[in-house]
């Protein structure tokens, strides 16, 4: 019998599970709230109904005879997907009562704090708390820099650096206009190197996929700082992989994960060691393709393999080893100001580019950008080279050439910077 296959999602980076899906011979229904989602077009059947409508949802499993569900890339589809498979009766790799452990980012600190594992300190306030000196002495015992952050959002939504005492309130009113919750979290700021690190948990036991420096560029004061170019493989390994593969298998021995997808960001400063910054079940939205780009491991091979060859997803994880790169790949991501863009001829000089092996321009000319919607930047390029200093040279030239301005000539693109790795 013909497997007959949901994919939760259609925005973009569904793009290819669809047409793999497809090439597998699998009937592909795709499903959420976006009527004018790409990976539509490549699917046996679509449906606009929004992924948070479960019952909905689960009914469609029923009604078309799925036997397989899936989707990544995003936390609020993987809780979805984790509920819906368990109204219809799929298989799932968590269960709803595991979510509150990688969807609830105070379930995550409590239970790290609990394990005794390295994470920031942190408390709970009250979203209303206006008061200052209530604020100050909630999180008397922390130490500064912090940031505050909503607990039901994903991604750098509602996120804000917190200098001093004198801070903590604005910031916290800010927070709390993102959160539908009566609480928000403030924790210790980490400034250290950030990493992405993606696994699968196969047995009961975490195996890594890759291990990416995260990097990041402030554009505004008080502002988190936003992800500008995510590298692959890190120039850390060494440093940072037992500590971190040690720590995410003490995580799911508690949670109980046993199979599917596993990812962390995380911080680690020299003499200082590691800490989480967030553990989620899926791997990373516009940055699996790099694992494809550096080490010809494919992500989306990967989910289908779970779904319905789980054999070969052991023969995937033994073969892969984060040590050996074909070669060096990074992401780099563009943001820019709320304005209207009117011209992008260097963003389109910059896709013909010889390094770049996929770009992404989000949007057209004449088109406003958005905060919070289904284009996360303005643009994005998956380069690659034979090392990390040539890959190095590549970004400062697009860091230095990308540009988009409005009706006005005005530049809408924020200036991108690369850390420096002295240690």
């Amino acid at each position: 019998m013909k497997h007959r296959l949901l994919i939760l999602g259609t925005l973009g980076e569904f793009v290819q599970l669809v047409k793999k899906s497809k090439e597998r011979g699998y009937y592909t229904i795709v499903c959420d709230g976006y009527p004018d989602g790409p990976a539509r077009q490549y699917a046996d059947a679509s449906y606009v109904i929004p992924v948070t409508d479960i019952d909905a949802v689960a009914e469609l499993c029923q009604k078309e005879k799925v036997d397989g569900i899936i989707t990544s890339f995003s936390d609020l589809l993987m809780e979805c997907m984790v509920k819906i498979a368990e109204k219809a009766g799929l298989p799932c790799y968590l269960r709803p009562e595991q979510l509150c452990w990688y969807r609830d980012k105070s379930a995550c600190r409590e239970l790290l704090s609990k394990l005794g594992l390295p994470t920031p300190g942190f408390v709970k306030v009250p979203a209303a708390e206006q008061n200052e000196y209530k604020l100050a002495e909630i999180t008397a015992g922390l130490k500064y820099p912090l940031i505050s952050k909503p607990l039901d959002k994903y991604g750098s939504r509602g996120i804000f650096i917190i200098k001093d005492k004198e801070q903590l309130a604005g910031s916290v009113r800010k927070t709390a206009e993102f959160t539908d919750l009566d609480e928000i979290l403030i924790e210790e700021y980490n400034d250290g190197f950030e990493f992405n690190m993606m696994t699968w948990v196969s047995d009961g036991a975490v195996r890594v996929i890759s291990i990416a420096d995260r990097e990041k560029t402030q554009f505004a004061e008080g502002e988190l700082p936003e992800s500008t170019r995510n590298v692959y493989p890190s120039c850390l390994i060494d440093k940072v992989e037992e500590p971190a593969v040690s720590l995410l298998q003490s995580y799911i021995e508690y949670t109980g994960q046993k199979e599917g997808p596993l990812s962390m960001q995380f911080f680690w400063k020299a003499g200082e060691g590691i800490q989480v910054c967030e553990i989620a079940a899926r791997f990373f939205g516009y940055e699996h393709e790099l694992t494809d780009m550096v080490y010809r491991f494919n992500m989306e091979e990967l989910l289908l393999n779970y779904v319905y060859d789980n054999e070969y997803v052991t023969k995937m994880l033994e073969a892969q080893d984060i040590r050996k790169p074909l070669m060096h790949g990074a992401v780099l991501y563009f943001h820019g100001r709320l304005k209207q863009i009117q011209e992008q001829q260097a963003a389109y000089e910059l896709a013909e580019d010889k390094a770049v092996v996929k770009p992404w321009i989000f949007y057209e000319a004449g088109e406003e950008v958005v905060a919070y919607g289904p284009n996360p930047y303005l643009a994005l390029y998956y380069i690659e080279a034979g090392s990390r200093e040539e890959l190095d040279e590549i970004t400062r030239d697009f860091f230095e050439k990308m540009s988009m301005t409005d009706p006005d000539g005005e530049e809408i693109v924020f200036q991108n910077k690369i850390p420096k790795y002295s240690l």
